[in-house]
């Protein structure tokens, strides 16, 4: 295979979104582990104090993520967070307001394979949350396994990041006084398995834990879809392969989906871990109103679901034109 070297008079900008690029990628893939390492191996040296005080603080502070994490809004603000928005670039997309007197939902739709849009719109202060959506604060939801990581969790709640079982996305809800927004991929890792450049298959037809949260909190619901989530990193897992038959096997023994992705190096453009350079529009959608309802009918839940579905599919469709999706490509529900 002829390896596509990049060149050496590569701009500092360039460079620097690269490095920006390659934290992130190591943070998602390989830090939660060295974190574990880290905390292990200590023990056993001369430094051994520092992971018994941390288990101490652990114990103490252990169901700090469940009430609504700890953001850290310097961290959020770091310029490190804009190179790594210009890298590809990100930009996020207004189309209506959110009223801060009310708590939201946002269905964020696909989960790629990192979640790069996710992250950089919801995270991070780079692509203009707060100038946009003023009085708002996001809450990313992320698997919970990663919160049992010493060290990791700490890092990644500084950046807004909570668990998504239902007690830790219920909390921001349940706040008066709105200027909440909890965000979730909805799709998951099933969806992840299913981030093919040009794929637009969206796991939701029998997602509905997140419409009866909306309704028992009344918090309205906000589609959002991610243009050019899919188009950052390859995959050869069609469905009906041994491949893909085998990670959605560990998926459902792990609750953690093992997607097998490649794209380009930091010094070349062949191959490796780091994600294309190609533009990601996250778009927000209108808000749909919810009234609050404790217990809610099989009926109302399924109705509130389709009309979700379907503002979801208004908004890919109203958008697609603007971001290079060919008019005959529609969303696929699976």
């Amino acid at each position: 295979m002829k390896i596509d070297f990049a060149p050496l008079e590569v701009p500092l900008h360039r460079r620097l979104q690269t490095a920006a690029v390659v934290q992130w990628v190591f943070s998602f893939l390989g830090l939660a582990p060295t974190c574990i390492l880290l905390f292990f191996y200590l023990l056993f040296t001369r430094f051994w104090l520092i992971s018994v005080l941390y288990a101490i603080w652990w114990f103490f502070d252990y169901d700090t993520p469940s009430r609504g994490g700890r953001r850290v809004p310097y961290l959020c603000g770091l310029r490190v967070w804009e190179h790594m928005r210009d890298y590809f670039p990100i930009k996020l997309v207004k189309t209506a307001d959110l009223d801060p007197r009310y708590n939201y939902v946002l269905g964020f739709h696909p989960h790629g394979v990192l979640v790069a849009g996710g992250f950089t719109n919801f995270c991070t202060y780079a692509t203009g949350f707060r100038q946009l959506f003023p009085g708002l604060t996001s809450y990313l939801l992320m698997l919970p396994l990663w919160f049992r990581a010493p060290f990791f969790r700490d890092y990644i709640m500084c950046a807004g990041l909570i668990p998504s079982d239902k007690e830790s996305a219920s909390y921001p809800l349940s706040k008066r006084g709105g200027g909440n927004a909890i965000v979730i991929a909805v799709g998951g890792a099933p969806e992840s398995l299913d981030a093919h450049p040009g794929g637009f298959d969206v796991v939701l037809a029998k997602r509905k834990g997140f419409i009866k949260m909306a309704m028992e909190f009344g918090a309205h619901l906000v589609p959002v879809f991610s243009f050019g989530e899919n188009e950052v990193f390859d995959q050869e897992n069609p469905r009906g392969t041994w491949l893909r038959w085998t990670q959605e096997k560990l998926q459902s023994i792990m609750g953690v989906a093992l997607p097998l992705f490649h794209a380009r190096g930091v010094f070349q453009y062949s191959f490796g871990l780091m994600p294309y350079r190609r533009p990601i529009h996250t778009v927000v959608g209108r808000p749909i109103r919810v009234e609050k309802k404790d217990k809610p009918t099989t009926e109302e839940l399924d109705a509130l679901h389709q009309l979700y579905m379907e503002e979801l599919s208004q908004l890919f469709e109203e958008h697609k034109g603007n971001y290079g999706v060919d008019k005959d490509t529609h969303l696929n529900f699976v």
